[in-house]
């Protein structure tokens, strides 16, 4: 149904929508006619609902702090999913992953050539010269937010340490390419371009998402891709930015056993950082990282 201008608001704020979203429909319509593939109404957060997602961001972002104060060599990766699931719980919070399509953990913990959703293991023990990412999802008062981090354990070689900083680079870079009304192949192309610069392959297939009302939204944001390409990036869009970025090859495999871990394809090191950030009228903010 086609709203009038003196209807209220498809977006909840209980505002008249010509004072609210129409010269944004507006804008968005005609980009549409143009070719533009631009975002649905569903992908459009209000700024109440971005305030919940960057409420529940803080508190990712502590459990993400807690953990970079206590990871060390010696410790169980099952350990670190106790700490991340005690704290969330502690403080209000549920950690999302937790029984999310029958995942078993609160947290996902991949090592080395673990490129993500790594499963926490009793048996699994941080090694001197490890490299790990820990990848943590909080549910609060219904909203998510969604960020992880790479830690390196003990003396590391340089080769792995170099791959941790440059992914981080690529994130940074990533982050940078996101602006009002600019596309979600600016991103791809500023993640790609630095990593194959350094000698490194990007994870194709497996990227960041929408968040925010759910675990994983729409769009799917890929980190390989051509500027002024894909989707219409617009204010109230709310979305991860995680690379994955392996030393080797960018082709991947799943564990056959567990349905979850995914490895590097020749055994290789890869590494992963990851924040979740929200589209402003002016630009971007970081939500959690």
């Amino acid at each position: 149904m086609k709203l009038g201008r003196n209807d209220l608001c498809w977006c909840g704020s209980h505002k008249k929508y010509k004072s609210c979203h129409l010269a944004f429909d507006e804008k968005l319509n005609k980009m549409k006619q143009e070719g533009i593939l631009v975002p649905s109404h569903k992908m459009i957060k209000t700024p109440e609902q971005i305030e919940g997602i960057k409420k529940s961001g803080k508190l990712n972002t502590a459990v993400l702090d807690l953990v970079a104060q206590s990871i060390k060599e010696g410790m169980s990766t099952e350990e670190i999913n106790t700490l991340v699931h005690e704290y969330t719980i502690s403080h209000g919070g549920i950690p999302a992953p937790l029984h999310y399509k029958g995942f078993p953990k609160s947290v996902c913990t991949s090592i080395n050539e673990e490129v993500c959703h790594g499963i926490p293991d009793k048996n699994r023990i941080l090694q001197n010269g490890d490299i790990v990412n820990v990848d943590v999802t909080t549910i609060l008062d219904g909203y998510y937010a969604d960020a992880s981090r790479m830690f390196c354990i003990g003396e590391v070689s340089s080769e792995a340490k170099r791959l941790v900083e440059v992914t981080k680079q690529c994130l940074d870079a990533g982050l940078a390419a996101v602006k009002p009304w600019g596309f979600l192949g600016d991103i791809g192309y500023a993640v790609n371009s630095l990593a194959t610069k350094n000698g490194y392959s990007v994870v194709e297939n497996i990227g960041g998402h929408g968040v925010g009302l759910g675990f994983h939204e729409e769009p799917y944001v890929c980190h390989i891709g051509k500027p002024n390409t894909g989707m219409l990036l617009v204010p109230g869009m709310v979305f991860t930015i995680e690379p994955m970025v392996n030393i080797g090859t960018g082709e991947v495999y799943q564990d056959a056993a567990n349905g979850w871990t995914i490895y590097t394809e020749d055994g290789a090191l890869s590494a992963q950082w990851e924040y979740t950030v929200a589209i402003r009228e002016n630009g971007v903010e970081i939500l959690t990282k």
